[in-house]
């Protein structure tokens, strides 16, 4: 059963900007107990960065998570969004089209409002055909 994004996602996504460092984004990433951040302007939404970003992209390269900014490692666009007013069937299918497993959610105009992820679309009622085509989607890298 659809229901709008605004239904489940979390509401109030954490930022930083792009010349914010891996340190300081992975400390913002520990306080408030995300896995991710948008990376942004105001409402110029940038790109998405991961925990598994910092590791993957930074750290085992050899980038020093105390210069190297998080606009250098984070996804770059076209960041792949839905709206509050999408349903969840469209965050599916964008989740499974794009191998992503978590979708900002930004209002019109582009400025982030919150974040949906995965968890958030297997607490629905038809969480087993979700889960089955977004996990069965080769991983973005």
């Amino acid at each position: 059963m659809s229901r709008l994004i605004r239904d489940v996602m979390h509401p109030g996504a954490v930022a930083v900007e792009p010349m914010t460092t891996l340190e300081r984004a992975a400390r913002v990433m520990r306080e408030q107990d995300v896995g991710d951040v948008l990376v942004a302007y105001d409402c110029d939404l940038f790109g998405v960065l991961t925990d598994r970003d910092i590791v993957i992209r930074a750290v085992a390269d050899g980038c020093d998570p105390h210069t190297t900014a998080v606009g250098t490692v984070c996804s770059r666009p076209p960041v792949v969004t839905v709206a509050p007013t999408d349903t969840t069937d469209h965050a599916i299918k964008l989740m499974r089209e794009h191998a992503v497993r978590r979708l900002p959610v930004v209002e019109h105009g582009g400025c982030p409002v919150g974040m949906v992820s995965l968890g958030d679309l297997a607490t629905l009622e038809d969480s087993t055909k979700a889960l089955a085509g977004i996990s069965a989607a080769t991983p973005n890298h």
